[in-house]
């Protein structure tokens, strides 16, 4: 078995890798598709309280610093330590300029097919945090959109699945 703080490395080299040829939207959208095995189903029959019981787990089994927060219509999620890019750091490693968005990369298509809007603020390149916000509300989704695009200095830390609103209300009007 290799250990966390050698994977963490290995896997921001295989992403610098891929992102120097093109290659790191094509494996994200790949690693969406294995999630659904885990995810989809859960995600689509209990909504946000699956989710929030799925990213609690994750919580306990990565060791984050996560706080969640789940609403009627929305789940706020707040990650104050991510130890993924906390080990890379901490490894003295160059971070690839694309590692946090690793998790907006499955969790964005994949929120997609289940009719949800979701924002998710990677704060900065890199900083260990994060805000993630998921809502079946378009509107909500927008203003949240605006509000964190607002508070950031850093272009393309602010990222959304509102380009793929249609595909976001035909799948939630078909779950």
């Amino acid at each position: 078995m290799i250990p966390s703080d050698h994977f963490v490395r290995f896997y921001n080299e295989v992403f610098k890798f891929l992102d120097e040829r093109g290659g790191l939207r094509p494996y994200y959208d790949e690693i969406s598709r294995h999630q659904e095995f885990h995810c989809l189903e859960n995600f689509r029959k209990n909504g946000l309280r699956g989710m929030y019981e799925y990213w609690e787990h994750i919580r306990v089994e990565e060791n984050c610093e996560v706080t969640q927060e789940l609403l009627p219509d929305q789940l706020c999620f707040h990650m104050t330590r991510c130890p993924s890019l906390s080990k890379v750091l901490d490894c003295d490693a160059e971070p690839c300029r694309k590692y946090c968005e690793h998790c907006a990369g499955w969790v964005l298509p994949l929120l997609t097919k289940c009719g949800y809007y979701c924002v998710e603020n990677i704060v900065g390149r890199t900083v260990p945090e994060c805000w993630m916000f998921i809502t079946p509300d378009r509107k909500v989704a927008e203003e949240l959109f605006r509000q964190h695009k607002a508070m950031e200095k850093e272009p393309g830390t602010v990222l959304s699945n509102l380009d793929r609103g249609e595909e976001i209300e035909r799948n939630r009007n078909h779950a």
